[in-house]
């Protein structure tokens, strides 16, 4: 394939997609930080960007939105090639990355218009409006004429989701947005979400909190030492691991047994409570072909007498799957 044949097939992949690389890298000091990205996502998706510490998650954002130069590789954001078409892809995109950083004199409404007015897209007749919808948006109404200064930190990260949403857009590129916030403004920020998404706004998620990925993403994309080491939907991403049985029981020891006679792992996670997962296992001696069925769990704990209070099946968690794919606990500081 010639070098515009190539260019001509990533064009056409691209299109229908909010954000779409192909092996995108940033090296620095010849060291890869980001390496071989092919990262796919698509419009309307709430998509999460997973990973550990140092896996490259923040290098990729930035270059995205134009803050980093890639060492190689191909960046098309919502259709548009870059960096050339930055100028006129930038002003349909809004993003929180890294923090807000504020006037602390000024209020938070007063910030937001230096924002507004910064944008020569902007029409000065309703910027006003558009600073009170914004703020509104976020539940800052009440502290719009308080000095920025004051604000917390969750109020600070409210107010930069207010400026990202100053003007429609199709993508929002949003780095630990519900960093500081409590529990109510965590379950605003993750309704907004929602509501941005109903809209169709993509929404390209970078978090910590993986309960609040589950709850709000259709989409994961988990890094790894600045590889890409598996992306699809979160139904598809549980799917790849093995579901879980839990059995209550007052026989832990003999449940335990059974379920070990069955080829499986099991662990005791109460004093009436032992789980395993249903991968290969072995029946009466021969390998059976994927997983062990409940129904046959269930069978052979009755046929060995064990008092069954309680049993079911229930996927893979998000945060086992990670430990899985990355051999490490959550942590994405970086």
């Amino acid at each position: 394939m010639t070098a515009l044949a190539a260019a001509e097939a990533a064009t056409d992949a691209a299109a229908g997609t909010a954000i779409f690389t192909r092996g995108l890298t940033k090296r620095f000091r010849g060291h890869p930080a980001v390496d071989g990205l092919d990262l796919t996502v698509p419009r309307g998706a709430v998509f999460g960007f997973l990973g550990p510490n140092g896996s490259g998650k923040t290098t990729t954002i930035r270059m995205l939105l134009g803050l980093a130069a890639p060492s190689a590789g191909e960046i098309h954001l919502l259709g548009e090639t870059l960096p050339h078409a930055l100028p006129t892809v930038l002003p349909r995109v809004g993003a929180l990355v890294e923090g807000p950083a504020f006037a602390p004199f000024l209020s938070g409404a007063a910030n937001l218009s230096r924002f507004d007015a910064a944008d020569p897209r902007s029409s000065p007749a309703t910027r006003r409006t558009r600073v009170r919808d914004a703020i509104g948006r976020v539940g800052l109404s009440a502290a719009a004429t308080k000095r920025a200064g004051a604000y917390s930190l969750g109020m600070k990260q409210r107010l930069g989701l207010a400026s990202a949403l100053l003007a429609p857009r199709e993508l929002l590129v949003l780095d630990e947005p519900t960093n500081g916030l409590d529990p109510q403004g965590t379950r605003e920020v993750r309704s907004l979400i929602r509501s941005l998404a109903a809209d169709g706004t993509t929404v390209f998620l970078s978090s910590h909190l993986l309960a609040e990925i589950e709850q709000v993403c259709t989409h994961v994309a988990v890094m790894r030492a600045g590889r890409l080491v598996t992306s699809g939907t979160l139904n598809e991403l549980r799917a790849e691991s093995a579901p879980r049985v839990h059995v209550r029981t007052p026989d832990v020891d003999a449940a335990a047994a059974v379920l070990r006679r069955l080829g499986l792992s099991p662990q005791q996670v109460g004093p009436d409570e032992v789980d395993a997962a249903l991968g290969d296992g072995v029946l009466g001696g021969p390998v059976l072909s994927g997983r062990v069925p409940i129904e046959q769990v269930t069978a052979a704990l009755v046929g060995d007498g064990v008092r069954v209070r309680g049993i079911a099946l229930a996927g893979a968690t998000l945060e086992e799957r990670f430990v899985e794919l990355t051999g490490e606990g959550f942590d994405v500081a970086g």
